[in-house]
């Protein structure tokens, strides 16, 4: 493919920079879909939406391709306390940093996978070609890909753009958040009395600190088990009669999230619930022609231990996209201009003529 990767990087970090400057924080995504829905459609294509996520087709579909989707999420956390720069003002330094909220996480994957998408238009490819820029991926919202996807023709597979640094992950952890509920019986902290809900939980926050299940994944490790969060009392001398813990659950691929549910409530005195079952474990073959693509141009495929919008996707998809997941999330976010530049071109040699199935 003739193409001038100079050229589509410019675009790409124009459009880069234009989206920084307009706040989109998780389910506040209007203005960033504005923005990207008329940029697509002045380089003369059709777009779809529906609430704050954007779509598009390549020309000449046809059902008898398999299809693929190309997928990144135009919102971002809220910015933290630490940042020195306006989070909200793109700034690119003389040593190629362009730094930005959600200029990581997924700004830069959104605007590479954009010009990869329009470049593999130009011709005929052996599949169909879908892009998506999908919103409240950071809250797994419900308005988020998840409403999409039953609008979009079937898809085949999916190259979701995180900050990888253009390795591909192969497998990734789902989540599954547990509340667990102790009852007891309120009391005089001076007397005997009461039945304190606190003690009841103690048990129960071991067992998930010592458990190990004995599935391991040889990309994602083992299941691993967090009590993150304790609630309990009201003041010094009340004995609490309810005391509540939070576990965050990151699954690998050997376990459905209801597996590990039903794996786990046996071995509790306190009562367990789940938040949700829906953010799975995902993984995709290392036989996948894609990821023996990507390898053959160097890329070494790994196990991702962090969430993206992978886990709604009842198809095979991987993850690999221009920038770093330590960047993610943490005050002065960057990436790198050659970052921009190398992604796009990786996405071209990848996907250019590339059998899906």
């Amino acid at each position: 493919m003739n193409t001038d990767i100079t050229t589509l990087t410019s675009e790409a970090v124009a459009l880069l920079q234009s989206l920084i400057a307009i706040p989109s924080v998780s389910r506040d995504e209007a203005r960033a879909a504005d923005c990207l829905q008329q940029y697509i459609e002045l380089q003369g294509m059709d777009t779809g939406r529906k609430g704050n996520n954007v779509w598009c087709l390549g020309p000449a579909f046809d059902l008898k391709k398999p299809t693929l989707l190309l997928n990144s999420h135009i919102d971002t956390v809220k910015p933290v306390s630490g940042w020195r720069r306006n989070p909200f003002t793109p700034r690119l330094e003389g040593n190629g940093k362009l730094y930005g909220l959600g200029s990581n996480d997924a700004g830069a994957s959104v605007v590479s996978l954009l010009q990869a998408f329009l470049q593999l238009c130009r011709k005929s490819q052996p599949y169909n070609l879908l892009f998506l820029a999908s919103c409240e991926e950071e809250v797994s919202g419900k308005d988020g890909i998840e409403s999409v996807l039953p609008q979009l023709p079937p898809i085949d597979f999916a190259l979701v753009g995180e900050p990888t640094e253009m390795q591909p992950a192969i497998a990734e952890k789902g989540l599954m958040v547990l509340d667990v509920t102790a009852t007891g019986r309120s009391g005089h902290a001076a007397r005997d009395e009461g039945d304190n809900a606190i003690y009841k939980v103690l048990e129960d926050i071991a067992w998930f600190r010592d458990y190990r299940f004995p599935k391991v994944s040889p990309l994602l490790g083992p299941v691993k088990m967090s009590v993150t969060m304790v609630n309990a009392g009201t003041q010094h001398n009340v004995i609490p009669d309810r005391c509540t813990f939070v576990v965050d659950i990151r699954s690998n691929e050997c376990y459905t999230n209801r597996e590990l549910f039903d794996l786990i409530v046996p071995n509790l005195k306190c009562e367990a619930r789940a938040r949700s079952f829906r953010l799975g474990s995902s993984h995709v073959p290392a036989e996948h022609p894609v990821v023996r693509r990507a390898v053959s141009l160097g890329r070494v495929p790994f196990g991702s231990p962090t969430l993206s919008d992978q886990a709604l996707m009842p198809f095979p998809s991987m993850k690999m996209g221009p920038g770093k997941s330590s960047r993610s999330h943490t005050a002065d976010e960057f990436v790198f201009v050659k970052e921009i530049e190398e992604a796009i071109g990786l996405y071209l040699e990848l996907l250019d003529g590339t059998a899906l199935v």
